[in-house]
C-alpha cells in the first residue's frame, strides 16, 4: 500500500449517515409513523437471501420496520406485480425494494415498473431514472447515490474532473454517470464493446468500477493519483478492481468489503425515512 493512499472507509460514511437519521426517525415516531421498508424476494438464491437479511437487520438496528415478502421460484410476472401492488396500496409501507436478480422467466423490468414512484426507494423505475438524469430524483439508485455520498463525505472535488465509469447497467453505471455529469464532471462511460479500455481508464481522474468482474481493473490502467470507487462485489469478498495493484497508484480507493456496500444500505435506509417524511408532510 502506498503510504499516501487514502482508504475511503464506507463504514465511516455509513455510520455518519445512520447517525443523522436517528432524530428524524424519533420525530416520525412522535407522529405515530414508523418508517417501513418492504423487501420482495423471489426464489431461493442464497446471495439474494443474504442481502435481504442484511437490509432487514440494518432496519431493525435503526428502528425502521422491515417487511419481507418471499415468493416461490415459480412465481409468474403477474403474481409478482400483484404482490408489489398490494404493497403500493399499503399506507404503512413507505419503501419497496425488489431484490435483483429475479428468476429468468419473470419480466424484471415490468416488475420494477409496478413499484409506485413514491415508494421507489431503490431508484429502479424508468421515471426515477429520468428524474435522476434531470438532477432532481428524490430516490436515485442507491449504489450510485452511495458513490456520490462517499465523494461528498471525503470532500473529493468532482467539478471539472474526468470521470471514467466502467459499466452501463440501468441501476448503476448509467445513473452514476449522470450524477457525475450533473456535478459538472466530464464523463466517459465504458462497456463491453469499448475499444482500448485500459487507455481510456488511464485518462480518468475518477474511476468507477461497476462491471461485475473480479479484479478486472488493473493498477497499470490508472492515471497516477486517480480516485477509485469499486462498486463491484464478487464471491470471496472481491471487488471489480485489483485492489493491491490499484492502491499503489491511486490517491484514494474504496476497499471491498467496507467500501461502497455499507453506504448503499445506509442510502436505502435514508430513502425510506425520506419517503416516510413525505407521507407525514402530506397529512
Amino acid at each position: 500500500m502506498s503510504a499516501e493512499t487514502l482508504i475511503l472507509d464506507g463504514n465511516r460514511v455509513a455510520d455518519a449517515m445512520k447517525a443523522s437519521l436517528s432524530n428524524r426517525i424519533k420525530n416520525l415516531s412522535d407522529q405515530g409513523i414508523v418508517p417501513c421498508l418492504a423487501t420482495v424476494l423471489v426464489g431461493d438464491d442464497p446471495a439474494s437471501a443474504t442481502y435481504v437479511r442484511m437490509k432487514g437487520n440494518a432496519c431493525k438496528r435503526l428502528g425502521i420496520q422491515s417487511i419481507r415478502v418471499v415468493l416461490p421460484e415459480h412465481t409468474t410476472t403477474e403474481e409478482l406485480i400483484a404482490a408489489i401492488n398490494k404493497l403500493n396500496d399499503d399506507n404503512s409501507v413507505h419503501g419497496i425494494l425488489l431484490q435483483h436478480p429475479v428468476p429468468k422467466h419473470i419480466d424484471e423490468r415490468a416488475a420494477f415498473e409496478a413499484i409506485h414512484i413514491d415508494k421507489d426507494v431503490d431508484g429502479v423505475t424508468t421515471l426515477g431514472f429520468a428524474q435522476n438524469a434531470f438532477g432532481f430524483a428524490e430516490f436515485p439508485s442507491c449504489t450510485p447515490a452511495a458513490i456520490m455520498a462517499i465523494l461528498d463525505y471525503y470532500e473529493i472535488p468532482v467539478e471539472g474532473k474526468h470521470a471514467v465509469v466502467i459499466g452501463r447497467s440501468p441501476i448503476l453505471g448509467k445513473p452514476v454517470s449522470m450524477m457525475l455529469l450533473n456535478k459538472n464532471a466530464t464523463v466517459t462511460t465504458c462497456h463491453s464493446k469499448t475499444a482500448n479500455l485500459a487507455d481510456i481508464v488511464r485518462l480518468g481522474d475518477i474511476v468507477v468500477a461497476a462491471v461485475g468482474k473480479p479484479r478486472f481493473v488493473q493498477g497499470d490502467w490508472l492515471k497516477p493519483g486517480a480516485i477509485v470507487l469499486d462498486a463491484g462485489y464478487n464471491p470471496g469478498n472481491i471487488g471489480d478492481v485489483d485492489y493491491d495493484a490499484c492502491w499503489e497508484v491511486a490517491s484514494a480507493i474504496t476497499p471491498v468489503p467496507a467500501g461502497v456496500g455499507p453506504v448503499t444500505i445506509a442510502t436505502l435506509l435514508k430513502h425510506t425515512v425520506d419517503a416516510a417524511e413525505n407521507i407525514a408532510n402530506k397529512r
